[in-house]
């Protein structure tokens, strides 16, 4: 398995794989961003390769393996691409419904196709409806022979407790520097110097955020959070610049990008703070913590969730005379 940093995961998965029994139930947790589905999609690989189902130089395409069924967020219908087009309210089906759950639990009523096992990937896991959660618990109970679950998971604590206590919990922490740097130099090696220290720094040790960061250009995002959080926004025209920096019409991710860059100058600032600024700059971080959950559900006004990221960082400045809007 090829993987850049996560050390301890790996050797716990390379000595389960190696052991007389493999526990049938895997939870792989951490931040969003640092490897996980990764390391799922090799780690099912090795399951299926270990049954027979695949060559000793490993499988070239994990998702077309018939071996291997991946689980995520199902795709926008046509009913709310439309509302999305006009402009109008909608539900986004975020999570992972209980059908599909039951859809694959019928397909385990029958044997692997080339060999004698098969690999779940159920990610984000976190992500899934209360009935779904309910569905699997059955499987993970009864598991068919030769079959193995891997959750992928960036807020574990949202799982069932009785889903959690039935995997074996593989943790994946965030990057060191180093390790982000060797990441950046063989997944965008044409970025300069600069542009990845600054991909790093807004990271805080996740590549996926890192990569994410030069390949949809966040560096002047980035500066425009980082001064309103440091000077504040009496006047209004720093929550401007933020605005104009997001754009008019930007894509899902690019909103994303923008809540977790605002979290994780947050999250960076705070130890440093002293007393209620430290606490208003907690009460935010949550606060945008929340409206990201809000904002991957829901359809959303650009103009006006810039502003709200921006009040949030200016009432969480230090050094503030009076309150901000």
């Amino acid at each position: 398995m090829t993987l850049i940093g996560h050390e301890q995961p790996l050797r716990q998965w390379r000595d389960a794989l190696a052991g007389a029994r493999m526990h049938h139930a895997w939870l792989l947790a951490g931040k969003q961003g640092v490897g996980k589905r990764h390391f799922a999609e090799e780690a099912a690989a090795d399951l299926v390769r270990s049954g027979g189902g695949g060559d000793s130089d490993g499988l070239t395409n994990v998702a077309s393996h018939p071996d291997i069924h991946i689980l995520t967020h199902l795709p926008k219908d046509d009913k709310e691409n439309a509302k999305r087009e006009k402009g109008e309210p909608y539900e986004r089906k975020r999570n992972i419904p209980v059908g599909q759950i039951r859809a694959m639990q019928q397909r385990l009523n029958t044997r692997p196709t080339m060999g004698s096992r098969r690999a779940i990937i159920i990610d984000p896991a976190d992500d899934m409806e209360a009935g779904a959660s309910n569905a699997l618990l059955k499987s993970l109970e009864e598991p068919p022979e030769g079959t193995f679950f891997l959750l992928v998971a960036h807020r574990p604590a949202q799982l069932l407790p009785t889903i959690r206590s039935r995997c074996r919990l593989l943790r994946f922490p965030t990057l060191a520097d180093a390790e982000m740097q060797r990441v950046l130099a063989d997944h965008a090696p044409e970025a300069g110097a600069d542009a990845r220290s600054a991909a790093i720094s807004a990271a805080a040790g996740s590549p996926g955020a890192a990569l994410d960061f030069l390949t949809l250009n966040l560096g002047k995002v980035d500066a425009a959070i980082r001064r309103i959080l440091a000077e504040g926004d009496d006047d209004f025209s720093r929550r401007g610049d933020l605005s104009r920096e997001i754009g008019g019409r930007p894509s899902r991710k690019r909103i994303q990008a923008v809540l977790d860059l605002a979290c994780g100058a947050l999250a960076r600032a705070a130890p440093d703070a002293a007393g209620s600024n430290r606490i208003a700059m907690i009460d935010a971080h949550d606060a945008l913590v929340r409206l990201s959950g809000e904002v991957s559900t829901y359809n959303y006004d650009a103009g006006l969730l810039a502003m709200e990221i921006g009040t949030l960082l200016a009432n969480a400045a230090p050094h503030r005379d009076r309150a901000h809007g």
